[in-house]
């Protein structure tokens, strides 16, 4: 036997403990909330965390508070700014309270250092003020018509790794969001919206004219990545084995992990 071949045989030969295993990825979660509480946030954000131990991908770091959003030296003794993390995840409401300079540092986090960025459900209704946030994200929340209602999710992309696992089409139960500018499918590839046909569209709280109610999507944010689902408001969503793959997916997807074409593409025919 040729000694690399032995070699090799020896290592794939020994414990798993002891053989050098790739570092893991960061993902700074943060849950901090300065307008509606989501009851959900805790075990969203959680979730998240049990999925990167499962799969041995990443480790979270679930922070209620901005601190670590900077990329500026922390004069606590906390090492931890944004250059040690290759994501962060928001599930939030409101206006934080970032400086100008973490603001700064945020956008720049993604878009000149191709990190990435992922928003869960209320991060939408987050920073209408701020409108780099806005881009990012990719479009901000406008009222949610029905409440948590029975309706109809059509995966609008099954190539995707975060959609590629969902049926066509397929019921769903949970609070739909509608968005509003800058929300564009010419700067956005949606990989989920709801089927229009499902839900009650003479509802007076319905403003999209165009019957576009985009639920997951994707774009590419300078040289970052940028992942979004409004999905997620009720507990038990989080259980969905379906919906935590999603999430497993997604947050290789925009840590470079995997590959997925987030080309914008137009709203498909009703």
């Amino acid at each position: 036997m040729k000694p690399t071949l032995l070699l090799a045989v020896l290592i794939l030969s020994l414990p798993a403990w002891t053989q050098v295993q790739p570092p893991k990825k960061k993902l700074l979660a943060i849950g901090e909330v300065k307008g509606f509480e989501h009851d959900s946030v805790s075990h969203g954000l959680a979730t998240l965390e049990k999925l990167g131990r499962q799969t041995g991908l990443w480790d979270t770091y679930i922070r209620t508070d901005n601190e670590l959003l900077t990329k500026q030296k922390l004069t606590n003794g906390n090492a931890k700014n944004l250059d040690f993390f290759d994501a962060v995840i928001f599930y939030t409401t409101g206006d934080l309270g970032l400086t100008d300079q973490q603001k700064k540092d945020l956008i720049s986090f993604v878009k000149d250092d191709g990190k990435g960025f992922l928003g869960i459900h209320s991060a939408t209704d987050t920073y209408y003020n701020w409108p780099e946030y806005g881009e990012m994200i990719g479009g901000y929340f406008n009222e949610h018509p029905w409440g948590q209602v029975h309706c109809t999710i059509r995966t609008e992309d099954k190539s995707f790794p975060a959609t590629a696992h969902f049926p066509a089409s397929f019921p769903f139960y949970d609070e739909i969001y509608q968005f509003k500018e800058p929300y564009s499918r010419d700067k956005l590839r949606v990989l989920q919206s709801i089927d229009p046909a499902s839900v009650d569209l003479a509802n007076p709280k319905v403003h999209r004219a165009d019957k576009d109610f985009a639920v997951t999507w994707v774009h590419n944010f300078g040289k970052g990545r940028v992942f979004y689902s409004s999905l997620g408001h009720r507990d038990e969503v989080w259980d969905m084995p379906d919906i935590q793959k999603m999430w497993v997916e997604g947050v290789k997807w925009v840590m470079g992990m995997t590959d997925g074409n987030a080309t914008p593409r137009p709203q498909p025919k009703q």
